[in-house]
């Protein structure tokens, strides 16, 4: 019997060749049994074959699969991003610039995350910083957290 070498999250796990169950997926990808229901049911994953007793019973394409969605979440792409990946991936030899243009536009909705957060953490440091950690009645944070026309950014 062969086995394949299944990294997830930095771990290496042995899977074997053979097909596999849910519970044997979740575990070599790292991925709860829930969320590959889940994604079985919006359709990121086929419907799997099922053993005389009513399991599901994936193969390794399946494996494969799994490990690609678990690293493209690790990286925040959404679902839907994903399923574009996943559908171009299909066509080995047509051209990537419909996966550069999602990896591209990922990377700047990425950007803009970031820069909202600096900003909120710019403002929560004023606040934490006006608070004379006295009395919650003279709490600036409770203050401004009550009025946000105290707000020093526009972080909405």
């Amino acid at each position: 019997m062969s086995t394949a070498t299944v990294g997830s999250r930095g771990k290496m796990r042995k899977l074997e060749k053979k097909p596999v169950t849910i519970g044997r997926l979740a575990k070599a990808s790292d991925v709860k049994v829930t969320t590959i229901r889940y994604y079985e049911s919006i359709g990121l994953i086929d419907p799997p074959d099922r053993s005389e007793g009513g399991q599901r019973i994936y193969d390794q394409k399946a494996v494969e699969r799994m490990r690609f969605i678990r690293h493209a979440r690790d990286l925040g792409f959404p679902l839907e991003a994903i399923r574009e990946l996943i559908a171009l991936s299909r066509n080995e030899d047509r051209s990537c610039a419909e996966v550069d243009e999602i990896a591209r536009r990922h990377a700047e909705d990425i950007k803009q995350r970031i820069k909202r957060l600096k900003s909120l953490e710019r403002e929560l440091n004023r606040m934490i910083m006006e608070c004379s950690v006295d009395r919650i009645s003279d709490c600036r944070v409770i203050e401004i957290l009550s009025n946000h026309e105290l707000c020093a950014t526009g972080h909405q």
